[in-house]
C-alpha cells in the first residue's frame, strides 16, 4: 500500500467501521442483562413479551436500514453517521435510565433505528473510500469492529454482574444489584464508544463517489488526492465519470433502475446474501446465550464466562477473515463458512439429542462462532458493498441490509417457540438445513469480486 496515504485511509475507515462496534455491543449485551431485566419488569414467565423485549431493536434496524439509503443518496455518507452515533447516545442512555417495560421497548426501537443507519452506511462508506487492492480488507475492518463491540459487551456484563447462586429465586435476584441496577449500567457503558464516534467522524470526509454523483468534482478530487495523490485522482475519477455515464441510466430514477430487468439477478443475491447471513443461526448463540448454555447444563455465571470465550474465538477468527478476503477470495471463504456451519450444527443437534453436557458442547459452539466470524459474518458485508453499481448503490444496501434485518427479526423472535417445541438440539438442526440450502446458492450463483473495481464489476454483474 506505498502508492497511498496508509494512515489517512485506515483513519478514516477505522471511524466509520465504528459503528460496527455499536451494532455488535448492543446486539449482545441485551443478552447478558436479560435474566435481570426480565425479571425486573416481570416477564420472566412471558415468552412474548420476552421475544418482544429482545426483537424489538430489530424492528429498529429496519426501520433505519430501510431509511438509510434514500437519506444517504440525499444527504450524503458522513452526515447519517454523524445522526446515528448521536441517536444511539442517546437511545442507550434511555434504556438504561427506564423504569418501565414500554419506556425500555421504545428506548430499544430507537437504538435499533440508529443501529440499521450505521450498519448500512459502515461498509458502503468505506468500499467507497477504499483502494481497489485493499478494500476487502478494510471492508472486513467493520466485522471486526462489530466483534470488538460484542467481546466488549460480554466482558462488561460479566464484570458488572455480581455472582448469582444456583440456589437465587427471582425476588432474590431482583432485590440484587444486578436486577436493580446491573443491567442498567450494561446498557450505560455504551455511551463512552458512541460519543467517541461520534467526536471522530466530524473528521472524515465525505465518500468521493458520492460527490462525484452529486457533480462536486473539485470536493471529491481533493479527497482522492489526499488517498493515493494526483494521478491517482485523476484515474478514480475517470473511472467514475465512465461508469456513470456509460450506463444510459444517468435520467433514470434510482429505484426504477434498482428494481429494472437488468438489475434483478444481482438484487436477488444481495437479498439471499443478506438474509442468508441470520437464518445460519449463529446470532442465536448471543441472544439467547441464556438458553443454549442452560441447556448444555452450565448456569448464569458460568454462562457468563463462557460468552466470553465466545466473544475471543469471534474475534480471533476475524482476524482470519481479514488476512484471509485478498487471498483465499469472498466465494471460498462462503461456501467454507456454509459447508462447516451446517457440519457444526449436526452434531450441535445430535449433541442436544443425547443430552452432552460441559465442554464439548463449549467446544462445538466455538467452533460455530469461529466459522461464522471467518466467513459469512464480514465476507457478507464485504459482497454487499461490491455487487452494485455506483448509482444504486445507497438504496440497494439500504433494501439488503432491511431484509437482513427482517431476516434478523424472524430468526430472534422465533427461537423461542422453536426452543420449545423443536427443543436446542431441534432448532439447529433446522439451521443446518439453512446452511446447506445457503452453500449450494453460493457455488450457483454468487460471484468473485476479489481484485476488480466497483466499476470493473458493474460492467460483469449488470446486464
Amino acid at each position: 500500500m506505498n502508492a497511498y496515504n496508509c494512515f489517512f485511509v485506515y483513519f478514516i475507515c477505522l471511524v466509520s467501521a465504528m459503528g460496527g462496534l455499536l451494532f455488535g455491543y448492543d446486539w449482545v449485551v441485551i443478552g447478558g442483562a436479560k435474566p435481570f431485566y426480565e425479571i425486573y419488569f416481570g416477564i420472566s414467565e412471558d415468552a412474548g413479551m420476552q421475544a418482544l423485549a429482545m426483537s424489538i431493536a430489530l424492528a429498529g434496524c429496519l426501520l433505519g436500514a430501510t431509511m438509510a439509503g434514500f437519506l444517504a443518496d440525499r444527504y450524503g455518507r458522513k452526515k447519517l453517521l454523524q445522526f446515528a452515533a448521536l441517536v444511539f447516545l442517546v437511545s442507550s442512555w434511555a434504556t438504561g435510565a427506564s423504569s418501565a417495560l414500554m419506556t425500555f421497548i421504545l428506548a430499544r426501537l430507537v437504538g435499533g433505528i440508529a443501529i440499521g443507519l450505521a450498519a448500512d452506511l459502515s461498509p458502503m462508506y468505506i468500499a467507497e473510500v477504499a483502494p481497489t487492492r485493499i478494500r476487502g480488507k478494510l471492508v472486513t475492518l467493520n466485522q471486526l469492529t462489530i466483534v470488538l463491540g460484542i467481546l466488549s459487551a460480554q466482558i462488561v456484563n460479566m464484570l458488572l454482574a455480581d455472582p448469582v447462586p444456583e440456589t437465587a429465586s427471582s425476588s432474590d435476584i431482583f432485590l440484587s444489584w444486578n436486577g436493580q441496577a446491573g443491567w442498567r449500567w450494561m446498557f450505560w457503558a455504551v455511551c463512552i464508544p458512541s460519543g467517541l464516534f461520534f467526536l471522530l467522524s466530524l473528521f472524515i470526509p465525505e465518500s468521493p463517489r458520492w460527490l462525484a454523483a452529486n457533480n462536486r468534482r473539485e470536493a471529491a478530487m481533493k479527497i482522492l488526492r489526499t488517498i493515493g495523490g494526483e494521478e491517482y485522482a485523476k484515474v478514480e475519477f475517470l473511472n467514475y465519470s465512465a461508469a456513470y455515464f456509460s450506463s444510459g441510466d444517468q435520467h433514470q430514477s434510482t429505484l426504477s433502475l434498482l428494481f429494472s430487468a437488468k438489475m434483478r439477478k444481482v438484487l436477488i443475491v444481495g437479498i439471499v446474501l443478506a438474509m442468508f447471513q441470520q437464518w445460519s443461526g449463529t446470532n442465536i448463540i448471543f441472544n439467547y446465550a441464556q438458553e443454549v448454555f442452560q441447556a448444555a447444563g452450565y448456569g448464569i455465571s458460568e454462562m457468563l464466562m463462557n460468552i466470553v470465550v465466545t466473544g475471543i474465538a469471534n474475534l480471533v477468527f476475524t482476524f482470519i477473515a481479514i488476512y484471509t478476503v485478498e487471498r483465499l477470495g469472498r466465494k471460498t471463504l462462503m461456501l467454507i463458512g456454509a459447508g462447516g456451519l451446517a457440519g457444526i450444527y449436526t452434531l450441535l443437534g445430535i449433541s442436544y439429542f443425547l443430552e452432552f453436557k460441559g465442554v464439548i458442547m463449549i467446544v462445538f459452539i466455538v467452533l460455530a462462532i469461529g466459522l461464522y466470524a471467518m466467513s459469512l459474518g464480514p465476507i457478507t458485508w464485504v459482497l454487499l458493498s461490491e455487487i452494485f453499481p455506483n448509482k444504486v448503490r445507497g438504496i440497494a444496501m439500504a433494501v439488503c441490509t432491511a431484509c437482513l434485518w427482517i431476516a434478523s427479526f424472524l430468526l430472534t423472535y422465533t427461537f423461542p417457540f422453536l426452543n420449545a417445541g423443536l427443543g436446542t438440539g431441534g432448532a439447529f438442526m433446522l439451521y443446518m438445513i439453512i446452511c446447506l440450502t445457503g452453500f449450494l446458492f453460493v457455488l450457483r450463483y454468487v460471484p468473485e469480486t476479489k481484485g476488480k473495481s466497483l466499476e470493473e464489476l458493474e460492467k460483469e454483474l449488470v446486464k
